[in-house]
């Protein structure tokens, strides 16, 4: 067993990778042989990812607020506390808050053999986010 004390300050989430502000804490780091990593994600009101795939999939768990989610060619779906969202591996997608609410989620992935867990791609434009949630 290992317990370890919560050191790391929140950092707020790259502008590479989202739009409007969203803040991370670290949950689990991969440790070999595990490659699996989970961090705790704030987003504020109609702060969002940009699109992106991982390797071998990522599950996101909703904790707190209202929150929104689509896959390339899909629907933009709401999302609430209780909810569990799995991506297939390769899938494009974005997630992110709805837009008069906060949405916190654990986000849960694998890194692939290189070492990589995402591949980050082009934001989810204004447009794109302000599409009838279903």
């Amino acid at each position: 067993m290992q317990i370890i004390r919560s050191a790391l300050d929140t950092t707020p989430g790259p502008a590479d990778w989202f739009t409007g502000a969203v803040f991370i804490d670290a949950v689990a780091a991969p440790a070999a042989p595990s490659r699996v990593g989970a961090a705790s994600v704030h987003f504020t009101p109609g702060a969002r990812t940009a699109w992106h795939t991982h390797p071998l999939g990522q599950t996101i768990y909703v904790t707190e607020g209202v929150g929104r989610c689509q896959r390339e060619g899909g629907p933009i779906e709401e999302i609430r506390p209780g909810d569990r969202v799995y991506f297939e591996p390769g899938e494009n997608h974005w997630h992110g808050a709805a837009p008069t609410r906060f949405m916190t989620h654990i986000a849960i992935q694998e890194a692939d053999d290189a070492g990589s867990p995402v591949t980050w791609g082009r934001h989810v434009s204004d447009d794109e986010y302000a599409a009838s949630a279903s």
